[in-house]
């Protein structure tokens, strides 16, 4: 009985003896708490002061008082002084603590000046150099003795042999010229050989004449020039006119490509740009050219420029029809630029997010320009060497909507201009008024030499409607014009007055185009 009383003693001790622990190590939790709690209420209290409380989903709403907010079933929250200063020079900014710019992973990009140069791949076809064609004619009327084995499509040599013409004319004027010479008459034998000039005889067949003493009854036409046979037009025992066209060929030492230009980046190419040019049936081959000319007319289905490069084909491998890949760069200048993902474009405006120190984040309004490759320009709202952030933003841009953080637009900066290469060429000619309007006049000109433009009627653009006053239809004019995209903008016009020449006299005078535009349009 005694035992048993005993343990019963002990286990109520050991009891107690747990419960008095547990309340002792519970109250020893609870008071540090309450001690690092109120430590780190303290703190910041001690070192930071407070301007007002406001509630995050209301920032526009101010309180003196911390508390509970109206508005949220929420606390509301304290705007410290340093951070009113943080964005007191620029406008307000957004605080970030490090922790949080790691857990949000804010990633920063510069601002930089960086040449504007993007790739362009466009595709195209092969076709023969039209400038590069020789016609074969006859130059009085006869007969086909003979034609040489030649059909469309054959390559041949400058000099081959192409068909045998009988010429009665030219016989019986052979026959004259002698019959003369043997009289040795000196002032009739040189008129009678002026008439086989005039019939339009070779001077290599009158000298044959002469050597031999002979007439030549057959007559052989041969190429001009060598080349790709892509018309023949006679047979055996025909009958020619003069003036009658044989044959055509297009030679082969150069070929076009004409590539599908999309209208967006047209304003970027430029005549004489060196192109890179890559062909399924030439694998691993590069070949290089140089762009011809940018046509005129636009695809009105597709919305794309024909693009013509010249390219060489010294060993006639480039044939016409082959499909190409075409490389070119547009290279306009220098500009500031900042990686695309940076921008946050919200239909009305483009923003960034500018870093102007540590952990502090101001929204910018910017305006932008073109895109190439990863990188956008940025025309006005930033310098160079400013941080911007380019990863995260978005989470950014959603803490600042819910803390009332506006964007304000900055300064332009001189520097985010962009810095253009050259200015676009002037090309003047003379012309006569057809008929004017508000915005634009449209002339019949001379020709331009240095656009290859046959003289002919078209409109330009007029930016400045006080060149328009004073002139006429009919009126005969001199003028100057440049191009800025698709269009043809006009940039100078003045009468053509006798001093200056009538626009009959003289249609190229006047012209005065930059050595690189003029290089750009030779062959």
């Amino acid at each position: 009985m005694n035992t048993r009383l005993k343990s019963l003693v002990a286990a109520l001790m050991l009891l107690g003896l747990g419960g008095a622990a547990g309340w002792g190590i519970s109250q020893w939790r609870t008071g540090a708490s309450a001690q690092t709690a109120a430590s780190d209420t303290a703190a910041p209290t001690a070192e930071r002061k407070v301007l007002y409380w406001y509630d995050p989903m209301v920032p526009t709403q101010k309180f003196d008082q911390p508390g509970k907010s109206p508005f949220m079933d929420m606390q509301l929250v304290p705007r410290y002084a340093d951070e009113a200063d943080a964005g007191a020079d620029s406008g307000a900014a957004l605080a970030v603590s490090t922790q949080a710019r790691q857990a949000l992973g804010l990633r920063l990009a510069t601002v930089e000046k960086r040449p504007i140069g993007a790739a362009i791949e466009v595709v195209g076809t092969v076709q023969l150099n039209e400038r590069d064609i020789s016609i074969v004619q006859a130059r009085t009327a006869g007969f086909v003795e003979r034609v040489y084995a030649r059909a469309p499509g054959d390559v041949i040599a400058a000099g081959a042999p192409l068909v045998d013409l009988l010429n009665p004319e030219w016989l019986g004027a052979q026959h004259e010229y002698l019959a003369v010479k043997a009289t040795g008459d000196a002032a009739m034998t040189q008129a009678a050989r002026a008439r086989l000039v005039l019939l339009g005889m070779p001077a290599a067949l009158i000298e044959q004449v002469e050597r031999s003493g002979q007439p030549a009854a057959v007559q052989t036409l041969v190429a001009p020039g060598g080349g790709v046979i892509s018309e023949l037009m006679v047979r055996q025992g025909m009958t020619v006119s003069a003036g009658m066209t044989l044959a055509r060929i297009n030679g082969l030492a150069t070929v076009w490509l004409e590539a599908a230009l999309p209208e967006a980046q047209a304003a970027t190419i430029r005549t004489g740009q060196a192109v890179e040019v890559r062909f399924p049936a030439l694998p691993g081959e590069v070949v290089r050219g140089k762009v011809a000319a940018v046509l005129p007319e636009a695809d009105r289905e597709t919305r794309t420029l024909r693009l013509r490069i010249e390219l060489p084909n010294p060993k006639q491998r480039l044939r016409a029809g082959l499909f190409a890949q075409v490389s070119l760069r547009a290279a306009q200048g220098e500009a500031l630029m900042v990686p695309a993902e940076a921008v946050i474009r919200t239909g009305r405006r483009a923003l960034v997010y500018l870093s102007e120190q540590p952990g502090h984040f101001r929204p910018v309004e910017v305006e932008i320009g073109e895109q190439f490759d990863e990188y956008i320009v940025v025309r006005s709202g930033l310098a160079a060497g400013q941080q911007v952030v380019a990863s995260g933003q978005f989470l950014v841009d959603s803490e600042a909507s819910l803390q009332g953080v506006m964007a304000r637009s900055a300064p332009p900066a001189a520097s985010a201009a962009v810095t253009p290469v050259a200015e676009a060429p002037v090309y003047r000619t003379t012309g006569v008024v057809v008929e004017t309007d508000s915005g634009s006049i449209t002339l019949e000109h001379a020709p331009v030499p240095a656009l290859k433009w046959p003289g002919m009627t078209m409109p330009f653009k007029v930016t400045d409607p006080k060149l328009l006053k004073g002139l006429k239809p009919g009126q005969a004019v001199r003028f100057g014009f440049d191009q800025h995209g698709d269009d043809y903008r006009l940039t100078e016009i003045a009468p053509a007055t006798a001093a200056s020449g009538s626009v009959d006299a003289d249609p190229h005078a006047g012209h005065r185009a930059p050595a690189v535009a003029a290089s750009g349009a030779q062959r």
